[in-house]
């Protein structure tokens, strides 16, 4: 199976159309009123890892779903976001969310550069992951 377009490749395009913060400027954003910050990492890695305190868990599938609110699926979290900042571990999946959810019509939303494991090393501050239930 040969691809016209890697991985690689569709987020760098993405990249050049979006905007990418650094931590730091993050950790200055999330203070303002009407900011989210959305983490899009698998529960096991939040499990694992923990998250940041001020973000908002959307899983990566869901995020389209649950942003539109003409979709059932849609979250009310949403409705008084003012800027929205969109994190994953490295910063892949956040650059394709946040260039998605332009295409959708949402202008003032930006990602995370360097993600959660930036954001470790540059702020440090972090939710403890809260192991799963077990049955």
């Amino acid at each position: 199976m040969k691809l016209k377009l890697g991985s690689k490749t569709l987020v760098e395009q993405a990249e050049r159309e979006i905007e990418s913060i650094t931590p730091t400027e993050v950790d200055q954003r999330i203070q303002q009123d009407g900011v989210l910050l959305i983490d899009l990492r698998d529960v096991r890695e939040l499990a694992r890892e923990g998250k940041i305190p001020e973000a908002i868990h959307v899983p990566r599938g869901l995020l389209e779903f649950w942003i539109d609110p003409d979709c059932i699926y849609y979250k009310s979290f949403f409705d008084d976001a003012k800027e929205i900042i969109f994190y994953c571990n490295l910063d892949w999946r956040s650059a394709l969310a946040t260039q998605t959810i332009k295409r959708m019509g949402l202008e003032n939303v930006s990602h995370m550069r360097g993600g959660f494991d930036r954001w470790v090393e540059d702020v440090g501050r972090v939710e403890p992951g809260k192991k799963p239930k077990s049955k």
